[in-house]
């Protein structure tokens, strides 16, 4: 091989070498686009920016950690323990135990014996636990409506492909309990 043939060669791997430089750059940033966003979605998800944009029909804001109570029960599909609302929501069982407490109290949950096992409650959503569902589930997507006014249809459905595949993947990662780098918990 001709030395002009090798540094053509040279040349060419130095090229492929900064186009993959380039794409892990690419990468990165749109990982941490990725991180900035879903910080700025749960810092919008606060108990103060929610109640700002309170339903249009007059209803205050639900609280989220009573509403993220009912979401859990609903996605159950059935009567559920209060350990799988803790379970659902990430928390210990006592604070689970406070949270079902308050919804029960509102009203929109109710308790009762498991046919099965007398010694476990069972909690079941309430006529009125099922309407706050509706009615939050219809505002929470008004909001998403407006976030989303001016978005071609296309991107719209693109988008909810992709979010629901994000938060499945997510999902998967958590659960798997592995750590990057040698991080621990909590990014330390």
């Amino acid at each position: 091989m001709s030395q002009q043939e090798q540094r053509k060669q040279q040349g060419q791997r130095e090229q492929q070498g900064q186009r993959e430089q380039e794409g892990q750059r690419e990468q990165e940033e749109a990982l941490a686009a990725v991180e900035r966003a879903m910080v700025a979605i749960r810092r919008s998800q606060t108990r103060r920016s929610l109640g700002r944009i309170a339903p249009a029909d007059g209803a205050p804001a639900v609280d989220p950690t009573l509403f993220s109570v009912l979401d859990a029960v609903e996605a159950h599909d059935g009567p559920c323990a209060v350990t799988d609302v803790a379970a659902a929501l990430g928390v210990d069982q006592p604070r689970a135990s406070r949270l079902v407490l308050r919804t029960v109290e509102e009203g929109w949950l109710e308790r009762g014996s498991d046919p099965r096992d007398a010694r476990r409650t069972l909690l079941a959503l309430t006529a009125a636990g099922r309407g706050q569902l509706e009615r939050t589930h219809r505002f929470r997507r008004a909001v998403f409506a407006r976030a989303m006014t001016d978005w071609p249809d296309a991107d719209r459905t693109e988008f909810a492909r992709l979010l629901t595949a994000f938060v499945a993947g997510f999902g998967r990662a958590v659960a798997g309990g592995e750590r990057t780098g040698g991080e621990r918990a909590g990014g330390e």
